[in-house]
């Protein structure tokens, strides 16, 4: 069975090293972000072959959590939340079991969080924590507007944070930047790490062995700015749809 390694960095093309359920974080630099990148996943063995554990996973709200990425870091330039993008890129096509799509609905994503200050990697589970973002309500995001705080809005009732944030409207009123200091948690569950390989766990008692199905290429978790035309349309530019990368995380095969 072939051992998997984690790397992390600023782009696909600069990678590190980094220790899963070790505590100690990677800092990460470029000229649109700086930050750093913890990652846990339970049961992982790292090329050595040795299960390496955390405090991360004894945590009661983590009981269904079996990996996690945490980013903490600033936006170095102004950014709306809207051209901020994460998921998975890959080199080809996977060739997926079939059923895999519905599968991965039931897996879940835990909230992040927006500090000023704040401890990193976070002990307990981080919370959704809206209490410092602002938006302009009305004048067209020109400054001219009356300035809300997001989350006024959701303890008054008046919204919850995924509806808010389902509005393109609403997300291009929010923009990050130096200021702003995230801490987020990318929580998941469903995926079982050992020795053996990793197999997807779904309702049912029902196991993939996800080994079948990799063709042993990277398994990239990226985050990046949307990618728009010289126009500034937000049209995708020869089918890319993404701009700059602020971070990059990747599960790969050590080579032998």
């Amino acid at each position: 069975m072939p051992r998997l390694r984690v790397l992390a960095g600023s782009s696909i093309e600069d990678l590190k090293p980094i220790e899963a359920n070790s505590d100690t974080p990677l800092k990460i630099s470029s000229d649109v972000f700086e930050g750093q990148i913890a990652v846990y996943i339970k049961g992982f063995a790292d090329a050595d072959g040795k299960v390496g554990t955390s405090p991360y996973f004894e945590q009661a709200e983590r009981a269904s959590v079996t990996w996690s990425f945490q980013v903490q870091g600033r936006f170095l330039k102004d950014v709306s939340a809207d051209d901020v993008l994460f998921g998975n890129v890959f080199d080809r096509p996977l060739q997926l079991p079939f059923g895999f799509s519905a599968a991965l609905a039931f897996m879940q994503i835990e909230d992040g969080e927006l500090h000023k200050v704040s401890p990193f990697p976070p002990i307990k589970p981080v919370g959704d924590d809206t209490s410092e973002l602002r938006y302009t309500a009305t004048g067209g995001g020109n400054g001219n507007g009356e300035v809300e705080v997001v989350g006024d809005l959701i303890k008054e009732g008046k919204t919850n944070r995924r509806s808010f944030f389902k509005d393109v409207g609403n997300r291009k009123k929010i923009t990050f930047g130096p200021k702003d200091l995230i801490t987020t948690d990318f929580a998941y569950g469903y995926l079982l790490f050992s020795p053996e390989g990793v197999s997807l766990g779904i309702p049912g008692a029902i196991s993939i062995d996800m080994m079948k199905y990799w063709d042993g290429q990277p398994v990239r978790f990226v985050c990046c700015e949307r990618r728009t035309d010289d126009e500034g349309t937000g049209e995708e530019v020869d089918g890319v749809p993404w701009g700059q990368v602020f971070w990059v995380i990747s599960i790969e095969k050590v080579e032998e």
